[in-house]
């Protein structure tokens, strides 16, 4: 049985990959993932939710790598 790993999509992605492998790993729809995060860049002034994201961009493997 595989383990469930976090790790950015190369398939589903419009930036870097982020979202998409967060909706494979939650198992949420990953334009509902995406609405989400529009909507909540907005109330946070969007440095926070830009700086996680950019975080897990650069912290989070590519499948590929979360495979092996």
């Amino acid at each position: 049985m595989m383990k469930k790993r976090l790790a950015r999509s190369r398939s589903d992605r419009k930036l870097a990959g982020v979202i998409g492998g967060l909706s494979r790993y939650v198992g949420i729809d990953s334009t509902i993932l995406r609405v989400i995060f529009i909507i909540l860049l907005i109330p946070t002034g969007f440095f926070p939710l830009a700086v996680v994201y950019g975080l897990l961009a650069f912290v989070l493997p590519h499948e590929e790598e979360a495979i092996r």
